[in-house]
């Protein structure tokens, strides 16, 4: 799945791109993203007419809420990417989605796989639609956490780190591949328990959380071989160069000079250097 900067770096996008504009027609060329009904024009007509006021986060979702009190949810899953276009431009053959503004070209979803998904749900629902909204923890891009208050949620569980740093109810957004950047820039292991780290530990970790995730974010999320993130204008993540340990298996360290080391941890690859305690 995406992580945070990837979907962070698309809704900003966004933010500036398409508040104000007003959707004339809208296209589905078949139901894979449109998992939540039974025909394509059930989808599309909540589109049309509709202005765009706002486009923010929801978790791992991104929500563009129109001006009649709903909002389109966009699940990019996977493999799904938003591009604006050109009314003119050619129809990529995994395009599903073409939403045409009266104005200012197209959005449209692309998805090779079928792992995104759309849906207009009145503002009122979206509670009620996902309630896992209800279970997520810490979101620090979009609601700023002091290291005290992270240190006080860490301390209260016993779990592995990376586990913790992976799991949705204690932090927002965070896959294999950004936790072990940030257990990296922490000095932590993967498998140091939660509740054994010092103020100062604490403090580090906290710091490299936040670190990382804008520092990913300013480069434009992280684009791979096994899992390609591309941008609203075309373009592929730039964070990937700057990785320090993800896939870096046998090369030498930043820190130590010592080749990264590799494990098996819950059933995927972690990777880490010795320095880290």
């Amino acid at each position: 799945m995406f992580e945070l900067p990837e979907v962070e770096t698309v809704r900003r996008d966004l933010e500036r791109d398409i508040v104000g504009e007003k959707v004339k027609s809208a296209e589905a060329s078949s139901m894979k993203v449109l998992k939540r009904y039974r025909t394509r024009k059930a989808f599309t007509s909540r589109l049309v007419g509709n202005k765009i006021e706002t486009v923010t986060r929801l978790g791992l979702r991104l929500a563009v809420g129109f001006d009649n009190e709903t909002t389109m949810v966009v699940d990019l899953g996977s493999s799904g990417s938003l591009r604006r276009t050109a009314n003119k431009a050619e129809v990529d053959r995994v395009t599903e989605v073409v939403i045409t503004f009266t104005r200012h070209g197209q959005l449209r979803l692309l998805d090779k796989d079928g792992t995104s998904e759309m849906f207009v749900v009145a503002n009122d629902s979206i509670a009620a639609e996902l309630p896992d909204l209800e279970t997520l923890g810490l979101d620090p891009v979009s609601q700023p956490v002091t290291w005290t208050t992270f240190g006080r949620s860490l301390l209260a569980r016993r779990v592995r780190l990376k586990t913790l740093l992976t799991d949705p109810a204690f932090v927002v957004g965070i896959g294999n591949i950004y936790a072990d950047e940030i257990l990296f820039h922490a000095g932590l292991r993967h498998n140091r328990m939660s509740d054994s780290l010092t103020s100062q530990e604490i403090r580090r970790l906290h710091r490299a959380l936040v670190g990382t995730l804008h520092d990913a974010i300013k480069h434009r999320g992280t684009s791979l071989p096994e899992r390609e993130f591309i941008d609203v204008s075309g373009n592929p993540g730039e964070y990937g160069s700057h990785l320090m340990v993800w896939g870096r298996h046998g090369e030498l360290s930043a820190r130590s000079r010592l080749p990264i080391r590799r494990v098996k941890f819950r059933g995927t690859w972690t990777y880490f250097c010795d320095t880290q305690v």
